[in-house]
């Protein structure tokens, strides 16, 4: 298994390495960089400042006494040569990508474009909210799915198996960021009860409080957003779960286990839940990930969650590209080895699995 492993940490170089080379190539034909952000405001402001000069009757000072006013003629070349140089980006792209992988590769992100805080503190900062809604949707999802699908696997083909089955796919397609906004209507002031929050992982005032009070009013302001999150994770896991049951229960050795006596709990427990539940415990990693970096994008947009989601999404549309880059770059590595954890989560849950057997 220590081959396999090694040989799983060396491919995260050469894959982190494939996804930066087709982002940062794609990011050369994008339109609009940073620059241009900054040149874009600076003409804008310039612009409002002739307008009120302008309103103001007086025509020498707006412009300058020699026909025209300096700011509505474009910047210097020489300032926009030294925003270049600011940036890097009076450098060849092949340079810039260089130094950005020696940088990243010793995990030193640089500074943010735009605000006066380095990539690595700006991502920690963020990082709570992002792992409070991973983490408790996972558990929220696990903690309900696994439990109805065994039920439903014993009571497979009853009207408790077709109602609930009904319940979890009407959830499944109700979309994360629709069911948000009811939430949203229904009971954070929206049209009719105010119970919860609207925004805020805590309240303005929480550090006032007792441990416990603080407890509670994380809770408060995490309810809505964790449950408008998790609500589409039930119906695959459920009928995963379901499946995985009903394929075990159906093999000899459970025959054998119900013909010495055994209880149907210590059946269903003792035997059949370790084989069953290889496909759904190995698979939590990937489930991690994919909510982590994923579908809370939108859930922290409608509740102001100032998570690692909404972070990646506005340093995008504002061109911030070191933290882009950083956050890119740390999802990519977070995925990669979230996957050799669910590889080896596989050979535990079964040791009869053996990756380096393989001949792929």
């Amino acid at each position: 298994m220590g081959a396999y492993i090694l040989k799983r940490l060396l491919l995260v170089i050469p894959t982190l390495l494939g996804i930066l080379v087709i982002n940062f190539a794609l990011i050369q034909f994008v339109p609009g960089g940073p620059i241009e952000q900054i040149l874009s405001q600076i003409e804008d402001e310039t612009a409002s400042a002739t307008d009120r000069i302008s309103g103001g009757g007086d025509a020498g000072i707006a412009s300058g006494g020699d026909g025209g006013y300096k700011g509505a003629q474009g910047l210097p070349p020489d300032f926009i040569a030294d925003l270049e140089k600011q940036f890097g980006f009076d450098k060849p792209a092949y340079q810039r990508f260089g130094e950005m992988v020696w940088n990243y590769l010793r995990f030193d992100f640089g500074q943010s474009y735009f605000r006066s805080i380095s990539v690595i503190d700006l991502i920690l900062e963020k990082m709570p909210v992002s792992i409070s809604l991973g983490l408790w949707s996972t558990l929220i999802a696990y903690a309900v799915s696994i439990p109805l699908g065994i039920r439903k696997a014993v009571k497979d083909g009853t009207g408790f198996d077709t109602w609930t089955s009904g319940i979890i796919i009407v959830a499944y397609a109700i979309p994360s960021f629709l069911f948000a906004i009811l939430l949203i209507v229904l009971f954070a002031g929206g049209s009719y009860w105010q119970i919860f929050p609207l925004r805020g992982l805590t309240s303005s005032d929480a550090s006032s409080y007792t441990l416990i009070g603080q407890v509670a009013d994380y809770f408060w302001h995490i309810a809505l957003p964790t449950l408008a999150l998790t609500i589409g994770s039930f119906a695959t896991l459920t009928l995963l779960t379901k499946n995985s049951f009903l394929d075990e229960i159906r093999k000899q050795y459970v025959m054998t286990a119900r013909a010495k006596g055994l209880k149907e709990s210590r059946v269903l427990y003792g035997h059949v839940f370790r084989n069953a539940m290889l496909i759904i415990v190995a698979g939590i990693p990937g489930i991690l990930v994919s909510v982590l970096f994923g579908a809370s994008l939108i859930i922290e947009v409608i509740f102001s969650l100032d998570g690692l989601g909404r972070l990646a999404f506005e340093a995008a549309l504002n061109r911030d590209y070191p933290v882009y880059f950083g956050t890119l770059y740390i999802f990519g590595l977070l995925g990669l080895i979230l996957g050799i954890i669910s590889d080896l989560m596989y050979v535990w849950v079964d040791p009869r699995i053996d990756f380096e057997s393989r001949n792929t």
